[in-house]
């Protein structure tokens, strides 16, 4: 199976791997993010280390039944043939209605075939009030108009 974009990556094509990862995270959809990874992926997501699709999709599913109203933005941060270095933030309330802002880093490495053989996150959590929630499109893909990390100082 292959996920184009593929390596090697030029400035356009590596933005657009980015964004494709940001899309298909905000589905929050394991079934639609999993695909995306090789088969014998290996991550690092805080302090887990899920290896392949049947962890990768296990992890997902537990991450998106604690974290109510995902969004997520990630934007480009550097790359060289067959890697990605990309900066996020993303918002989401628990079940009590507490609102947080996770901001991380994410080196990625990919196969030949476009999917992503490796994904190593770094992550920091904020607590923030509703009220200084910035990321407020409806559920879904980010809109085009929709202002990314940079424009939000994030």
């Amino acid at each position: 199976m292959s996920r184009p974009p593929l390596p090697p990556f030029t400035a356009e094509t590596a933005a657009q791997k980015v964004r494709a990862a940001e899309d298909a995270w905000n589905t929050r959809n394991p079934d639609i993010v999993t695909p995306a990874y090789s088969d014998d992926s290996i991550w690092r997501n805080r302090a887990e280390f899920p290896r392949g699709h049947a962890e990768i999709h296990a992890f997902l599913t537990r991450k998106w039944q604690r974290e109510h109203e995902y969004r997520l933005i990630k934007e480009l941060w550097a790359f060289t043939e067959n890697r990605i270095a990309v900066r996020f933030a993303y918002e989401w309330r628990d079940a009590e209605g507490n609102w947080t802002r996770s901001y991380g880093n994410e080196n990625w490495e990919f196969d030949t075939d476009g999917r992503m053989a490796r994904r190593f996150a770094s992550i920091n959590d904020l607590p923030i009030q509703p009220e200084d929630r910035l990321f407020h499109w409806p559920q879904g893909r980010r809109p085009d108009d929709h202002p990314g990390l940079s424009d939000l100082n994030l």
